[in-house]
C-alpha cells in the first residue's frame, strides 16, 4: 500500500458510522452482510448507509457481491492488513521484536480469506 492509498482508506475510516461497518465486516468474516441488516445493526437509515458503503468500496476496505437479489459486502482483509503494514514499514528503528505482535496481527489478513470477492 502506498501512501495515498493509506491516506484514502485513514479517511473513509475516520467517520464514526465508516469505522463501525468495517469493524462489523470483519466480525461477520468471508459470509459478509447484506445491506440491509449492516444498515439495521448500525441503526442507519438505508440511504444512508449506501452512502457509507459507497465510501469504503471506494476506499478499497470493503467489497460487494451481489447474491441473488442482495448485496453482500464483505471486508478486503488483505487491504486491511496493507493498511497495518504501511503503519508498521520501518518499524522500532531495527528492534523488529518490539513491532512483532503487530505484525502478526498484520500477517494474519492473509489474501485466502478474501476468496468470495474474486
Amino acid at each position: 500500500m502506498d501512501q495515498r492509498q493509506a491516506l484514502i482508506a485513514f479517511g473513509a475510516l475516520s467517520q464514526e458510522t465508516r469505522l463501525h461497518i468495517v469493524r462489523m465486516l470483519v466480525v461477520s468474516g468471508p459470509d459478509g452482510m447484506a445491506a440491509g441488516a449492516i444498515a439495521e445493526k448500525a441503526e442507519v437509515s438505508p440511504s444512508n448507509i449506501s452512502f457509507h458503503l459507497k465510501e469504503l468500496e471506494r476506499s478499497g476496505l470493503i467489497a460487494q457481491q451481489r447474491e441473488s437479489r442482495s448485496i453482500i459486502y464483505t471486508a478486503n482483509y488483505e487491504a486491511l492488513g496493507g493498511l497495518v503494514r504501511f503503519l508498521m514499514e520501518d518499524c522500532c528503528s531495527g528492534h523488529p521484536e518490539i513491532c512483532a505482535p503487530a505484525a502478526e496481527v498484520a500477517a494474519c489478513c492473509a489474501p485466502k480469506m478474501n476468496k468470495k470477492l474474486q
